[in-house]
C-alpha cells in the first residue's frame, strides 16, 4: 500500500504531502527479512533503518505506526529493526520473557498489572497510545432481550473470556462511573474458548489475575465460545475485545447493548475526555538509562508516523480506502474530538492514563492505587506533541 500511495502522490502531484510521508529511506521503506526467525509469533521484520545506535523494535504495523515500522519515520540516531507480531506475545516478551527488545508496544493493562502486583521494572512506559478504543461497542446482547440499558444488566450473567483484559477493566470502569453497575452487581461466566481468538492477539497470564472476593465467577461448560454462550441463552450479555463470531456473521439473534454506539461513545468524549487506551509503548530502562535522548527520539518518531497518516486520512483516504463515506466520517470524528482526535504526549493523556490507573485498583486487581508519578519517569513526563 506504501509504494502505491506515494505512486497516487507523484502521479497527483501533491508534492507537499510527499515531502512529508516519504522519507529519505524510500528505497529501504519495503525492505523486510523473510529468512525464519527464531520467535515464531513474530510475523516479519523490517529494516534495519537508519543508522546509529542498534536497537528492537516491536509492534503492530497500524497505519498510524506504518511509518516507524517501514522505516520512513526514522528513530533518530538508532539503527532500527521492526518485528511486527501480537500483543500477547509482546506482553509475554516484556514482563515475564528474555525482554531483549529495546522498545515495544505493550498491553497497557498487563504492563500495569506486572507493575503493582510482581514488581516488574524492566521497561519505562512512554506517553505513546498506540491503540486507543471507546468500549461500549463492546457489549452484546440477544436480539429479543429485554436488556435495553446497563442498568438493567444488574443481576445478569454476563459471557466473558478473561477477567482481568484490558477491554473488560475498561467496561467495568464505564458501567460502575456511568450508570452505577458494579462488578460484583453482575454474575460472570467464563467461556472456555475464545470465538474471535484470532483477532485479539492473544491474552497473557497478566490478563488472567484472580477477581477479589465478593466477585461472583463461574466458568463454563467445555467447549463453549461466548458466541456459543450467548446464543444457548446461558448468559445474558457478552463482553468482549473483539467483535464475537456470531455478530461478524451478522446473526440476527445478536445485537449491540448500545446499538448507536458511536453516538453514545461521542458524548461520552465529549462529557469526559477519555478516549480509553488499549496499548502503549515501553523502553527498556537499561538503554534508557545508557542513552537518555532515546525516549525523546522514539517519542518524535511514532509522532511523526501519526502526522503522516493523519494528513493521508485527510487527502486521500477517499482515494485509497474502501469505505464510501470515509472522507465524511474523517471530517466528523474532527468535530467531534478535535484535529488531534489520537493524541499522543503526557499532557494530553494523563488523565486517561489516570483513569486505567484507578479501575484497577478499586476492582481489586492491584494491590495498590499505581499513581502517574511512579509509572512517568520525569524525564517521559516531558513529552508532548508541538
Amino acid at each position: 500500500m506504501k509504494t502505491n500511495r506515494r505512486r497516487f502522490i507523484r502521479d497527483t502531484g501533491l508534492a507537499g504531502l510527499a515531502a512529508a510521508t516519504t522519507g529519505s529511506l524510500v528505497s529501504q521503506a519495503t525492505m523486510a527479512s523473510d529468512a525464519p526467525h527464531a520467535d515464531p509469533t513474530v510475523k516479519r521484520v523490517n529494516g534495519p533503518f537508519g543508522e546509529g545506535l542498534p536497537i528492537t523494535v516491536a509492534g503492530y504495523d497500524y497505519n498510524r505506526v506504518a511509518a516507524v515500522a517501514n522505516g520512513e519515520a526514522l528513530i533518530e540516531g538508532c539503527k532500527v529493526s521492526y518485528e511486527v507480531t501480537g500483543i500477547g506475545p509482546m506482553n509475554m516478551h516484556a514482563l515475564g520473557g528474555p525482554r531483549t527488545r529495546h522498545v515495544t508496544e505493550i498491553g497497557l493493562i498487563p504492563y500495569l498489572l506486572a507493575w503493582a502486583n510482581d514488581k516488574i521494572r524492566d521497561y519505562a512506559l512512554l506517553p505513546l497510545p498506540l491503540l486507543r478504543v471507546f468500549r461500549h461497542k463492546s457489549m452484546w446482547v440477544r436480539s429479543d432481550s429485554d436488556i435495553e440499558n446497563p442498568s438493567q444488566l444488574r443481576g445478569r450473567k454476563i459471557g466473558i473470556v478473561a477477567y482481568s483484559s484490558s477491554s473488560l477493566t475498561w467496561i467495568r470502569g464505564i458501567l460502575q462511573d456511568e450508570y452505577g453497575v458494579k462488578p460484583e452487581d453482575l454474575h460472570w461466566v467464563v467461556a472456555a474458548k475464545e470465538s474471535s481468538a484470532g483477532l485479539t492477539g492473544g491474552a497473557s497470564s497478566w490478563e488472567s489475575v484472580p477477581p477479589p472476593d465478593g466477585i461472583r465467577i463461574m466458568n463454563a461448560a467445555a467447549g463453549l465460545d461466548e458466541s456459543d454462550l450467548l446464543l444457548a441463552g446461558e448468559v445474558d450479555a457478552i463482553f468482549h475485545a473483539a467483535e464475537p463470531k456470531a455478530f461478524m456473521e451478522r446473526n440476527p439473534a445478536i445485537r449491540r447493548l448500545f446499538v448507536d454506539h458511536r453516538s453514545v461513545e461521542q458524548d461520552y468524549y465529549k462529557r469526559t475526555g477519555i478516549f480509553p487506551i488499549m496499548h502503549s509503548v515501553a523502553v527498556k530502562r537499561d538503554i534508557m538509562a545508557e542513552n537518555p535522548w532515546l525516549p525523546k527520539a522514539v517519542f518524535a518518531a511514532f509522532s511523526k508516523a501519526k502526522a503522516t497518516d493523519m494528513k493521508y486520512m485527510q487527502m486521500l483516504g477517499w482515494a485509497y480506502e474502501t469505505l464510501p463515506w470515509y472522507g465524511q466520517e474523517f471530517d466528523e470524528t474532527v468535530a467531534a474530538m478535535g484535529r488531534n482526535f489520537y493524541a499522543y504526549g503526557y499532557e494530553a493523556s494523563a488523565k486517561t492514563y489516570d483513569t486505567a490507573f484507578r479501575y484497577l485498583h478499586e476492582q481489586g486487581l492491584t494491590k495498590y492505587r499505581v499513581t502517574l508519578d511512579e509509572i512517568f519517569d520525569p524525564a517521559v513526563r516531558g513529552l508532548n506533541e508541538a
